[in-house]
């Protein structure tokens, strides 16, 4: 099936799935939950049940947009495949994220962080996978100065990057048993591999220069 159709569906399916549930949610809806999968945060139910879908049409659009007008689009068309696949599962991870919302408010029961991290690895994994596709271009991927500036930093910062990031996505699945830790499974790794891999692409064009 042509993605962009697919991802039309899912967002067509939220907007569904948001009025049939409208009148079972409460005046204020939790929208925000600590580390600990504990709701502390609320929003109005009108904001509660709509936002997700407007903000999950309104980030497909802009990515599907994106390789349009970036000066390198010409090397996007070369992961266009995998680029369209992961704007898929990123619609898919913000739906079930909505579905989990929507669940929660209902009064069904369950541990937030431990539901929630299937998702996490799943998305981190197929970020990784576009990572280690992707060709150089100035919207998608690891963009330092470094990697924007050589195809061979970024070749070799996005096939370092594209194994970090499914390590996450690993991670997220291994968290799953922890779930008063799950919060740094996850984050604490983003953080730290995030920063790496910039000093990694510097010191790469160093030796390339």
């Amino acid at each position: 099936m042509n993605k962009k159709i697919l991802v039309s569906l899912i967002v067509v399916l939220c907007f569904v799935v948001g009025f049939y549930s409208y009148f079972l949610m409460p005046e204020q809806m939790a929208s925000h939950w600590n580390f600990k999968g504990e709701a502390d945060g609320y929003t109005s139910r009108e904001f509660g049940v709509f936002f997700f879908p407007f903000l999950i049409s309104l980030i497909a659009l802009l990515l599907f947009f994106v390789p349009k007008i970036d000066p390198l689009k010409k090397n996007i068309e070369k992961f266009k495949d995998d680029y369209e696949m992961f704007i898929v599962w990123f619609t898919v991870f913000f739906f079930y994220l909505y579905v989990l919302t929507l669940l929660w408010n209902m009064g069904i029961a369950f541990n937030m962080n431990m539901v929630l991290m299937p998702g996490f690895g799943l998305f981190f994994y197929f970020i990784g996978n576009l990572i280690e596709k992707a060709k150089r271009n100035f919207f998608i991927g690891i963009r330092t100065p470094w990697t924007l500036s050589s195809d061979k930093v970024w070749d070799k910062t996005h096939q370092l990057g594209g194994k970090l990031y499914k390590t996450i996505g690993i991670l997220a699945f291994i968290s799953i048993f922890f779930s008063d830790y799950a919060f740094f499974f996850v984050f604490i790794p983003i953080i730290i591999f995030s920063i790496y891999l910039v000093f990694y692409s510097y010191f790469q064009f160093k030796k390339e220069s």
